[in-house]
């Protein structure tokens, strides 16, 4: 008989530490990804904005994607004179959930006002190198590509 119990107590633990594995699984598998993208060269506009793209479909759109944009890339951005492919791409990643911020202190230094950005753009006001860190505090992945 205490075989038999104790078979049955080994079992059962068996089941519950397979049925945990599981939950945690499942858990892990639906974590949305957080990432924040690096942005301060203008000539890597179009390639980081592919980047993002790619991550977007890459994970299913599983996934909380912060642009931070500061120095000479931010002119990039600005809705005058900006090319229309590189607004719709940008104009679609936002409607993906794209969060981008521009540094508040290039957009003093270079007199460009959230109004003069394309739709979507927030000012880090405290500066784009502290939204960076901000955000690597609260778990976000760092890419500068």
């Amino acid at each position: 008989m205490r075989r038999r119990d104790m078979f049955r107590a080994v079992l059962a633990g068996t089941g519950t530490f397979l049925g945990l594995r599981a939950v945690q699984a499942a858990a892990t598998e639906a974590a949305k990804l957080k990432v924040v993208y690096h942005l301060s060269d203008v000539d890597k506009v179009n390639f980081v904005l592919g980047n993002i793209k790619n991550h977007y479909e890459g994970t299913g759109g599983n996934v909380d994607i912060v642009l931070v944009v500061h120095g000479p890339a931010l002119a990039a951005f600005k809705s005058k004179g900006i090319s229309a492919a590189v607004s719709g791409r940008f104009a679609g990643l936002v409607k993906q959930g794209l969060e981008p911020q521009a540094c508040a202190n290039t957009m003093q230094g270079m007199d460009i006002s959230l109004a003069d950005l394309l739709e979507g753009f927030h000012a880090a006001d405290k500066g784009g190198v502290v939204k960076l860190a901000e955000l690597q505090s609260q778990g976000y992945a760092y890419l500068r590509p």
